[in-house]
Parts: structure tokens; C-alpha cells; sequence
């Protein structure tokens, strides 16, 4: 009977039916599109990030900023003097490491021991700065010869009369980056936000081989294979392999073992970043604490605050859609809920006659209630599928359209040495970075639009169900429609 009399009156109120749904709809699926373009956000930081300290690191240790000033050495390039006749090319390079500041080797044994650490790898960080050119001297022109006497007129020495013609300096300044990497532990650091796409990573036993990863971008622009070589201030390595970075540009242009790097940069033992990757996620902060407390003279930066230095347009969408996109979901679904109630209601006041003859048949008060509810229930679930498969609609479009978001990432100064999450990172932190926007929807999702839905058929079915059971039979018989 009452499936029955669910069908028929439902089939009898479509239209009321429809605007109740509808109303719904629109409220789950804001809250599916705005849910799925967060998630999308969310992942779309997570690769900013991963692009800069690699994937499974969640948190550096880097060297304290010195005071400005401190420590700090310009690079100098030295060329010899060339005969007149010399127009030989001359090359002058400087490797230095990034942010003049550096650790201890051992200060990564040390971080690895702290509370709460799964493990720890240190890496250093290099720029390396080639001056390539020529000098030319130039030629003194003379227009002729003579002069005037001395005072008096009194005979003197000629100076010739002329001019300089020619010479000058013509020269091309490279820069490119150079990473160390523990070749023993390649779980952490930067080389694991890029992908081997030709060639062979780095073997454990080459920790000190004259070997190189390049970056595929950089062996596109230099021309670099894997077998070839590439010098590195004089230095000649082997290309076994080249990567490409999974987003955005990579956190060096040459990856190289660590001890070739601290031989390169004349610093045996030191280590610019040591990456931490904590034993539990939840613990974060309270490992950078720890290591902030028994490691002195270190900066201690994690993913969180790198986060909090992300700009552009991918920050300010986040912003929108973590702020003004979540308030206005919520909005307009409180509203569809009142309005579903109102309507509900509404609805059963013009049902006053029907419900009345129904009481005096011998209904309950419980019996017109539970009836309300139910079509308010499948009310709310016609809301629910109608408002998924909208809500879908609109994740898909966005998928599909997928808008490139910029993320600039803000750096500190070049002669710190606790900057942007240490070594590759304040070489990436002053770089844009392109990200494609993606809303993928979860299972968790639609779980939360079913509940929705049913929340809201509830809500409807009690503002209706209260209303129909204070209805008394004697005053319904009394209203004629």
C-alpha cells in the first residue's frame, strides 16, 4: 500500500516532484565540481612540489642563511694574454655551489638518527658558470705625422696623430646545474621527480665514476646522447642515461655522482640539502622540531612551507576554490535543502482535504508522516542521481578543457643557505611552472552526494512530515480546496 500510494503520487505531482529534485541536483553537483577542481589543485601543488625535492622527501635540512655579506665569493675567470696575432679562443670556468653554504657530510648520519626519521640522504647542489671568447687588440691608425715647435719656436719632438681601430672582447657566458646524488639511496633527493626515459640510472657501485644523468631538455639544446661525453670544468663524463622531469623543468641539468660533485667544488665531506623522509606523515612536525633542536645552525623546511610560497594562477585559484567555491557550495545546498522543505511543505497544505480523509479512514499521524517522508525521500535520491550525473558532467569538462595554471614559486636570496628547500629548489624557485588542471572524482565523492541527497529528502520529509501530522481530520473535512 504505501509503495502504491508513493507511485501514484509521485507520477500525480511530477512537476512538483522535478522542482524539488532539481533544486537538489544543482546543490550536489556545486559540491562535486568545486570538490573534484580542489582534489585537482591539491594534485596539481603536489607535482609543483614533487618537482622540486622529489617524490617521497618531507622535509630538507639545509644550512643556515649566513648574514648578508658573510662568506659570500664572487666567481673570478682568469684568461691569459694573447700575442697580436692570437685569435685563438679562450675558455674560463667556475663550478660553485649553490648558495655558498654548505654542511657536513655527517650532519646526514645525524638527521637520520632523530626520532621519527625513516631515512635521510644528503645531495649537493652546484652552478657552474663557462665564459667562452676571444680577445682582439685593436690597431693604432695614425693620420700623420708632425707637430709644432716647441715655445719660442724652438724645434721639438713629433707625436704622432692617430686613433685606435678595432679590437674589443666578444664572449659567451653558459650556465647550467649540476646535481650530486648519493648513487647508494636514489629514493630520495631530486633525481626522483624525473623519469628515465633512455639509458640506465645510476648503479650503486658508481659512487665516485665519472658517469652523468642529463636532463633531457638540456641534451636537447647541447645535443647530448646517451655514450657520448660532457665536460664538466675539465672534467669528462659519460652519459648513461637521460631523464625527463614529470612536471615543470628539472631540479638540474647534469646529475652526476656526489663525490665526483664535492671534487668538482672543492668540498670533500660537504653536502648542501640532506633529504628527510619521516616515518609517519602525521609526524612531521614534530621530526622538524627534533631536528631544529639537536642539529644547530640548520634550517629545517617542509612541503608545507614550501607550499605557502606558491603564487600565480594555480595559488589563486586554490584560494578560490578552498575559500569563495566551498562557502558558495555550501550556500546554495543549505538554500536547495530549505527550498525542498519549503516546497514539501507547501505541497502538503495544498494535500490538507486528502490527508484529513485519509486520518478519518483510521491513518495515524505516523503513517501520513512516514508517507511524506518517503516522497520527499525519493525526491532527494532523483536529486542525487540527477545532481552525480551533472556533477560528473562538469568534473569531465574540466578534465577535458584542462587549463594550465602557473605556479611561481617565491625564493629566497642567492646567498642564503637555507633557501627554497635547499639545493635544486632555489634554482626551480625562480622559475614559473606550467601545471595542467585536472578534477578527478573520487569514490569518497559520491558517497558524500548520496548522503547529501538522502540528507536533503530528510530534511524535505520533515518539514512536510510535522506539518501533515498536526493536521486534524475535523478541520481537514472542513477546507474545501
Amino acid at each position: 500500500m504505501f509503495f502504491t500510494y508513493l507511485r501514484r503520487e509521485l507520477r500525480r505531482r511530477r512537476k512538483a516532484a522535478l522542482v524539488v529534485a532539481s533544486g537538489l541536483a544543482l546543490g550536489i553537483a556545486l559540491v562535486i565540481i568545486v570538490s573534484s577542481v580542489s582534489s585537482g589543485m591539491s594534485k596539481a601543488q603536489d607535482k609543483v612540489l614533487e618537482s622540486l625535492y622529489g617524490l617521497g622527501t618531507d622535509m630538507t635540512v639545509t644550512k643556515a642563511a649566513a648574514a648578508p655579506g658573510s662568506g659570500t665569493q664572487r666567481p673570478r675567470f682568469e684568461f691569459d694574454a694573447k700575442d697580436n696575432d692570437d685569435d685563438a679562443k679562450q675558455s674560463s670556468d667556475r663550478v660553485m655551489v649553490q648558495g655558498f653554504q654548505t654542511l657536513s657530510a655527517a650532519t646526514v648520519d645525524k638527521v637520520g638518527t632523530q626520532d621519527g626519521v625513516a631515512d635521510a640522504v644528503g645531495g649537493l647542489s652546484l652552478t657552474v658558470l663557462k665564459v667562452d671568447g676571444q680577445f682582439k687588440r685593436g690597431e693604432f691608425k695614425q693620420n700623420g705625422t708632425g707637430g709644432t715647435g716647441g715655445p719660442g719656436g724652438r724645434g721639438g719632438s713629433t707625436q704622432p696623430q692617430g686613433e685606435v681601430r678595432g679590437g674589443g672582447a666578444s664572449f659567451d657566458v653558459n650556465s647550467y646545474t649540476v646535481y650530486g646524488t648519493d648513487v647508494a639511496k636514489q629514493d630520495l633527493g631530486p633525481l626522483t621527480s624525473s623519469k628515465i626515459t633512455k639509458g640506465r640510472t645510476f648503479e650503486a657501485t658508481e659512487t665516485d665514476a665519472k658517469v652523468a644523468v642529463v636532463d633531457a631538455s638540456y641534451a636537447k639544446e647541447k645535443k647530448l646522447a646517451v655514450g657520448k661525453t660532457v665536460t664538466v670544468s675539465g672534467t669528462k663524463y659519460k652519459i648513461v642515461g637521460v631523464s625527463t622531469a614529470d612536471s615543470g623543468d628539472a631540479a638540474a641539468n647534469l646529475y652526476i655522482p656526489l663525490k665526483q660533485a664535492q671534487t668538482l667544488a672543492d668540498s670533500k665531506n660537504k653536502v648542501t640539502t640532506v633529504y628527510v623522509k619521516a616515518a609517519d606523515s602525521q609526524q612531521i612536525d614534530h621530526v622538524k622540531s627534533a631536528i631544529q633542536k639537536n642539529i644547530s645552525g640548520t634550517t629545517v623546511t617542509t612541503s608545507a612551507d614550501l607550499a605557502d610560497t606558491v603564487s600565480g594562477s594555480l595559488s589563486t585559484a586554490s584560494d578560490l576554490a578552498s575559500s569563495v567555491g566551498k562557502w558558495l557550495s555550501i550556500a546554495v545546498l543549505v538554500a536547495a535543502f530549505l527550498v525542498a522543505g519549503l516546497l514539501t511543505s507547501s505541497a502538503v497544505s495544498r494535500r490538507v482535504r486528502e490527508f484529513g480523509t485519509l486520518k478519518a479512514l483510521g491513518w495515524k499521524s505516523g503513517r501520513v508522516t512516514r508517507q511524506v517522508v518517503g516522497e520527499a525521500l525519493v525526491n532527494g535520491l532523483m536529486g542525487g542521481v540527477l545532481g552525480i550525473a551533472v556533477g560528473l558532467a562538469g568534473a569531465y569538462v574540466v578534465t577535458a578543457i584542462s587549463p594550465t595554471l602557473t605556479a611561481q614559486l617565491g625564493g629566497s636570496g642567492g646567498g642564503g643557505g637555507g633557501g627554497m628547500f635547499g639545493g635544486p629548489g632555489r634554482q626551480a624557485a625562480a622559475k614559473s611552472l606550467d601545471i595542467a588542471l585536472t578534477a578527478p572524482v573520487s569514490l569518497s565523492i559520491i558517497l558524500i552526494a548520496v548522503a547529501l541527497a538522502v540528507a536533503g529528502g530528510l530534511i524535505a520529509g520533515a518539514f512536510g512530515g510535522w506539518r501533515a501530522s498536526r493536521l486534524r481530520p475535523a478541520d481537514a473535512l472542513r477546507r474545501v480546496e
